[in-house]
């Protein structure tokens, strides 16, 4: 097992501004004395901090333990050749890499090649497609790079990327470059806890919001009260009270626990990418927190997105994104100033990570206030229906489902918890052909009508411009799914021969995450057949935002009405949402697929995909 420090009660010496914002040095200690430390702090800094970078075919990578501190308590974090980041991996399309790695933990490790098409062998995923990497031992991963873009690469096994396992992936096109740009980072946006994440998950599963911050209180009521009326505030409160539920339960974990990182560096460490005045600077941003969803923006400067997930996109321009942990997204800016902030704010709203834009080393731009906390409205919490009506509340109280006739439900398959449509079974569709778009009747599986799920959404939104919560009519222009649209069309031109619907599910009383009601360890596999083309529905009945990552295949999203948008391996589903992918199952084997919050993935958000 990995080795933590003891975790008492932080001493309150420790003061929240030190804790949100981190040490000015904070990092890998690389087991030097104090002196030396500063010394090499003043170093990093001027050299920007950036990870190691290591091209060519052949690699040799070592997981071990390196001290660090970035709060002023020191920890062990999983580093990978001493680096946190991990060293950034540069390859060429169409190249053969081979890649040793050798595992100096006490525990078993292994590393997943996010968003990388490879065999399934390779892939990176204990228990699935190969058996992890032994304590002192060495494996080889083998590979033809197929692709070029932005990507990373983490730790599968445990809680090993949320504790430092993670790093960039740039592949260089084989043919020219088709984004031009005169300077190149990359941004890589994590967070760290000083407590072992195993503590931290099981004092979720004790007290669900234990770390949020913002929990409605009596000076809110008061505030509701002379705003809408003491009669609306006590209804608003009793809705919420009986559905056991909180309006600003946006993130499991909060700054109460996380320090948030930029390339491995606090906010108070100030991360710093130079560039010249008159070029133009691309910024790959890489989400590889372990629990957070970041809203990014450079104050003073537009972003033009241009590549999400590893793929080019038509280009937009936007002032502000949201990217959830395994997200990438590449964007242009042309700054003219001598110095700009990168400003990523959690979706909570309880710290932030940041960097700085500047022409040379020790300059800083002013840091923008977070915004205001946010609150999820019935909207966001139960889809398209009338806010003062909870008839459309289904499945709050787990008592009230005694006397339901689950046998009365129709298209639910009940075996392997999921629901599968052919086309003859689709109904209320395009009768010339039914699968022509995508399903909008609602199907629940049966496995759904338990303890492990607290709440279904039977009217869902598919809102393809919504930013999200906390970022509507906020001022600034925010991307949106809709923005997305990748040149050439989708890979695979035919349309879907059958359909399948997966519902994001969970309780958050007990801090329990699954796929239709079904934690991972008590799911069958989902089979696909190999070189078939479907259609995934991905139904979200939780009130989180859940990033869903799918290995191995390209799920390339499509609009309500069955036009392709863009080619991704991970989306966002908001809370109410429905959306829609088609997927080519053309990669033989068995592959992962799974929320990417990780501590929703260890409490049961994964299921696996079996093509045969």
């Amino acid at each position: 097992m990995t080795r933590y420090p003891p975790h008492a009660p932080r001493p309150l010496m420790l003061s929240r501004r030190r804790f949100v914002q981190g040490l000015a040095a904070g990092g890998v200690l690389l087991g030097l004395s104090t002196t030396a430390l500063k010394a090499v702090a003043q170093q990093a800094r001027a050299a920007s901090g950036t990870a190691p970078v290591l091209q060519g075919t052949e690699f040799d990578l070592v997981i071990a333990e390196s001290p660090v501190n970035f709060t002023g308590q020191p920890g062990m974090a999983t580093t990978i050749n001493g680096s946190l980041p991990a060293p950034t991996l540069r390859w060429r399309e169409g190249d053969t890499v081979t890649i040793r790695v050798t595992n100096r933990l006490h525990e078993s490790t292994s590393v997943h090649w996010h968003g990388i098409i490879l065999p399934y062998q390779m892939d990176g995923v204990p228990g699935i497609s190969f058996g992890g990497i032994a304590p002192g031992e060495t494996f080889t991963y083998r590979f033809k790079v197929s692709q070029s873009g932005t990507y990373w690469y983490h730790s599968h096994s445990g809680f090993q990327e949320l504790t430092g396992m993670y790093g960039a992936i740039i592949i260089d096109p084989a043919g020219p470059e088709t984004i031009r740009a005169e300077r190149d980072h990359v941004v890589l946006l994590s967070d760290w806890t000083d407590e072992d994440p195993m503590r931290v998950f099981m004092k979720l599963k004790i007290q669900s919001g234990y770390y949020n911050y913002h929990q409605p209180t009596a000076v809110d009521f008061f505030r509701d009260a002379s705003r809408d009326g003491l009669s609306a505030a006590l209804d608003k409160r009793k809705m919420w009270n009986q559905m056991r539920m909180s309006p600003t339960d946006l993130s499991d974990l909060s700054a109460q626990t996380l320090t948030y990182l930029a390339n491995g560096t606090t906010p108070a460490g100030n991360w710093t990418g130079l560039f010249r005045p008159g070029e133009r600077v691309r910024l790959r941003f890489i989400n590889g927190a372990g629990n957070t969803f970041y809203d990014v923006r450079i104050p003073g400067l537009k972003l033009k997105v241009v590549h999400v997930d590893g793929v080019d996109v038509e280009p937009v321009t936007v002032d502000e994104f949201r990217f959830g942990p395994g997200e990438t997204c590449d964007v242009l800016v042309e700054p003219h100033d001598d110095a700009y902030t990168i400003f990523a704010q959690s979706m909570d709203r309880t710290g932030y990570a940041r960097g700085t834009l500047a022409v040379r080393a020790g300059l800083s731009a002013p840091v923008p206030p977070m915004d205001a906390a946010p609150w999820l409205s019935m909207a966001d919490m139960m889809g398209a229906m009338d806010h003062g009506d909870m008839s459309g509340m289904s499945g709050m109280d787990h008592g009230s489902m005694a006397g339901m006739d689950h046998g009365a439900m129709q298209g639910m398959t009940g075996m392997t918890g999921m629901t599968g449509m052919d086309s003859g079974q689709m109904q209320g569709m395009d009768s010339a052909n039914p699968l022509a778009a995508p399903s909008t009747t609602v199907r629940h599986a049966r496995t759904e009508y338990g303890p492990g799920t607290d709440m279904r959404v039977d009217m869902p939104r598919t809102a393809l411009d919504d930013p999200g919560i906390g970022l509507r009519n906020n001022g600034r222009r925010v991307l949106t799914l809709a923005d997305l649209h990748t040149p050439g069309g989708p890979l695979d031109l035919r349309g879907p021969g059958r359909e399948v619907e997966l519902h994001l599910t969970g309780n958050m009383e007990r801090y329990t995450w699954s796929i239709d009601g079904l934690q991972f360890g008590k799911s069958k596999p989902v089979h696909f057949r190999h070189g078939e083309r479907l259609r995934v529905i991905l139904h979200n009945d939780t009130m989180m935002t859940h990033p869903m990552h799918l290995h191995g295949m390209w799920s390339e999203l499509e609009s309500p009405d069955g036009r392709f948008l863009a080619r991704r391996h991970t989306l966002s589903v908001q809370p109410a949402q429905r959306l829609s992918l088609l997927v080519t199952a053309d990669a033989l084997g068995r592959w992962a697929w799974h929320c990417h919050l990780m501590l929703h993935m260890d409490a049961g958000m994964f299921r696996e995909v079996v093509v045969s």
